[in-house]
């Protein structure tokens, strides 16, 4: 499906982190949907990412949703270790009753990845305010997401033909490249590499906002070395590695199913558990988020919640 399809209905966007609407860039310029934006994208750099995104935002005519940097990046983490599952499930209501108020039609967002538990999180927290508006409005909102880690056309073989294909064109493409270009001056360096011929290493500053900060590079190599002893995790080594730049000239808004209950775990320990395991080693986490002891909990409190049990 081609993005024309869907440049007159009513859009939403709900991204875990400022800096994620860039990977989308072409979507937003032809469907201006409401934005919501989970956190603040501080990071432990403790410096909002929110006015770089609002500048993306008026540029190409999107609207800022009521949920806008609701919560610094710390308080999200404090809450997942903390159990508070009301801090999650409050922001679920206030979606889906900003879906049904500004009559949205379909939503895209991050995907879950096993990257970020925030990024998990924001795709649980859209999905649960999806099916909250199906259940209480008999109404289906089309849902999508896009890989916020790796190339943005990837697209699983069984889904392409319903997935949103957006190609951008070449004066598409460049007010892209000049938003991520002015989005910080780091990001900005990484696109004039690319665009000497270098692959893109700016994944990261996309999709972590602890990697936004200064990083020591100690622990940085401990990051690398414990992803090369997980094989399975080919797609957060090129988070490292790096992209050819001209992937970015197409995007994929990919369909997901009706979520359950009862999904499956992940098949491996998720990235953010081995990160974390780095950070709380480096005395920068006191505590390692686990999908077993805290993502999971969440999931089965948020759809008690929707379920009404």
């Amino acid at each position: 499906m081609e993005t024309g399809d869907n440049n007159h209905s009513r859009a939403a966007l709900v991204v875990a982190h400022p800096s994620h609407e860039l990977r989308v860039h072409g979507w937003l310029q032809t469907s201006r949907p409401y934005v919501y934006v989970f956190t603040d994208g501080s990071g432990r750099a403790s410096e909002s990412r929110l006015q770089s995104t609002t500048k993306v935002l008026a540029d190409v005519g999107a609207r800022r949703g009521s949920v806008y940097g609701r919560a610094r990046d710390v308080e999200v983490y404090e809450a997942f270790l903390k159990r508070d599952y009301p801090f999650f499930i409050n922001i679920a209501e206030e979606l889906a009753a900003e879906f049904e108020r500004n009559k949205i039609e379909y939503v895209v967002g991050d995907a879950a990845e096993g990257y970020s538990p925030t990024h998990d999180a924001c795709r649980l927290l859209t999905n649960a305010a999806v099916e909250m508006v199906k259940r209480r409005n008999q109404r289906d909102i089309a849902n999508f997401d896009f890989a916020v880690v790796g190339s943005p056309d990837e697209c699983p073989a069984a889904t392409e033909k319903a997935a949103i294909w957006v190609r951008l064109e070449e004066a598409m493409f460049a007010r892209k490249i000049d938003a991520a270009r002015a989005y910080n001056s780091k990001l900005a360096l990484d696109i004039e590499a690319a665009l000497r011929g270098e692959l893109f290493k700016g994944i990261a500053r996309f999709s972590q906002p602890q990697l936004v900060g200064d990083v020591d590079k100690d622990l940085s190599g401990q990051v690398t070395a414990a992803l090369h002893a997980y094989p399975d995790h080919e797609k957060v080594k090129n988070v490292f590695a790096g992209v050819e730049l001209d992937r970015f000239r197409t995007e994929c808004l990919r369909p997901v199913s009706a979520p359950a209950a009862d999904e499956p775990g992940p098949a491996k320990v998720p990235f953010y558990e081995l990160y974390g395991e780095k950070m709380v080693a480096a005395g920068h986490y006191q505590k390692t988020i686990r999908y077993t002891d805290h993502f999971r909990p969440l999931a089965e409190a948020v759809w008690r919640h929707v379920s009404g049990q």
